[in-house]
């Protein structure tokens, strides 16, 4: 390597090629480190998730970004919609999927798309999370013998690395083959922090079990090719909002302290009685009391002083203000979600801010979520249901790759986005849609609806409309003239004798 050294100062000089680069005065404390995607988190994701946890459970603010996060990516669910061409098939999938998702729930506390927001919730505060498909007996009475369990990444210890019996790698927990496929995950029976409250080992929960990877989804924003193990979301944010949080409260403590309006006492002979009051107390501090509208003589040699505590004045929300916009940045999120504050917001700035962190969560659903956990979960649903006999696809089972790709064909549709001013955006959508630039179709996934169950609404709607004599003037169908209340259809406005 010396060689190379030599080279490059005769090639470049002395002076660095990029500022980053040598050991000056701005550089010299600089220590860098540069592990690899497995090994930076193979020594610090226990820690990371620990103070990420530490700081949701008692930061207002660190919970407010989850919460903002996990309501904006899932909200009432991210929901199938299915592309089969044949409309008595597709229907059928659709309704099985909405009769199993009140069942998904391996622990029957919420339906699938709690599921979602439970999965997505765990990815975001422990960096990641683990999804098991529980396949159930036909005795249990399910609409398709198949459940979910949603388990935090503690099932999967980061420290077992080692070789398998049959010579397969494990890193963190997780076996690969020969080619670097997933093949199965080691995971702990229960919770290994739940100790002897564990409810399903005798041992604390701390011996492992091997699950094929075909039942196990893991749920991480992948940010390093090769990373096998997920980052919890808060880890850049965590120290500003530790210290953040201290000092909030010191400036808490200090406003506390100020309003008491204490008062120090001093005299020359220590041996008098304080203000005319008492002897000490038995912790021999000797204290004095005022009352509102007390005129007080003092005695002579006596004299009394006033605490006045600094106050930071109009800085203390200018600071907490940039320290927030910083936590805001390395959270993902904008100022206005981490804080709850709109006093410095218009239109135009809250929508540009809106649409860039959509712009990241639609990322976070089409990536990750809808990749990582709603598509596998939707190939189980239907290869499980067509198995039992409660879906009739036919050639599913024979038809080669791409009979089943045509059945297992889905269109994951998110949560519609609420905007600031409705109108105007309905208005842009509406010009789009008559420009040609936007199939209604695409409007209405938009909004986080199946087209074809909005235009069976309106159908039935129009046709209940119509049984009962009614006209409104949102349906395009009548025309309502100006002066009459009668509607004016086609037939009647054209002129007589044609």
């Amino acid at each position: 390597m010396g060689w190379l050294k030599r080279f490059s100062r005769r090639l470049f000089g002395q002076t660095p090629t990029y500022d980053g680069v040598g050991s000056g005065r701005r550089s010299l404390a600089w220590a860098v480190g540069n592990p690899g995607a497995i090994a930076a988190l193979m020594h610090s994701q226990t820690e990371l998730r620990a103070k990420s946890r530490d700081l949701v459970r008692r930061n207002a603010w660190a919970n407010a970004a989850l919460e903002s996060y996990v309501a904006n990516a899932i909200g009432t669910g991210i929901k199938p919609q299915s592309m089969v061409r044949d409309a008595s098939q597709r229907e059928s999938i659709q309704s099985l999927w909405r009769d199993w998702t009140v069942d998904a729930d391996a622990a029957g506390l919420t339906d699938f798309y709690g599921l979602q927001a439970l999965a997505c919730r765990a990815m975001l505060e422990g960096g990641e999370s683990l999804v098991r498909l529980r396949y159930r007996r036909p005795e249990d009475g399910l609409v398709v013998a198949l459940q979910i369990q949603v388990l935090e990444p503690e099932h999967l210890p980061v420290t077992l690395n080692t070789t398998a019996d049959n010579g397969n790698l494990i890193r963190a927990g997780i076996e690969f083959d020969r080619l670097g496929r997933r093949v199965a995950y080691h995971l702990y029976r229960s919770h290994p922090e739940d100790g002897a409250l564990a409810p399903m080992s005798s041992n604390g929960g701390m011996e492992t079990v091997r699950v094929s990877a075909a039942e196990i989804l893991h749920l991480f924003r992948p940010l390093r090719p090769g990373q096998i193990r997920g980052e919890p979301w808060l880890a850049r944010a965590l120290v500003k909002l530790n210290e953040l949080d201290q000092y909030d409260d010191a400036e808490l403590v200090r406003k506390k302290t100020a309003a008491m309006f204490a008062g120090f006492v001093t005299r020359l002979a220590p041996e008098d009685n304080l203000l005319g009051e008492g002897l000490a107390n038995a912790n021999g501090m000797a204290l004095a009391g005022l009352e509102p509208g007390t005129m007080q003589i003092l005695e002579p040699g006596e004299d009394i002083k006033f605490s006045q505590p600094a106050d930071v004045g109009g800085s203390y929300s200018e600071f907490l203000r940039m320290q927030f916009r910083a936590v805001a940045a390395a959270m993902g999120v904008t100022y206005e979600q981490l804080t709850g504050d709109l006093s410095m917001v218009n239109y135009s700035s809250i929508r540009a801010g809106l649409l860039e962190f959509r712009r990241r969560v639609e990322a976070l659903q089409h990536g990750v979520i809808v990749h990582q956990l709603c598509r596998p979960i939707w190939q189980a649903f239907v290869e499980q249901a067509v198995l039992e006999g409660a879906l009739a696809l036919p050639g599913y089972a024979r038809g080669g790759l791409s009979k089943r790709r045509e059945y297992l064909a889905v269109k994951w549709i998110p949560q519609g986005w609420q905007w600031v001013d409705p109108l105007k955006e309905a208005d842009a959508m509406k010009a789009a849609i008559r420009s040609g630039l936007m199939s209604r179709s695409e409007a209405i996934s938009a909004n986080g609806y199946d087209a074809e169950d909005v235009d069976r609404e309106i159908a039935a709607d129009n046709a209940r409309a119509d049984g009962l004599g009614l006209i409104f003037d949102s349906d395009p169908r009548h025309e309502l003239s100006a002066t009459s209340p009668a509607p004016v259809t086609p037939q009647d406005s054209q002129p007589q004798g044609t």
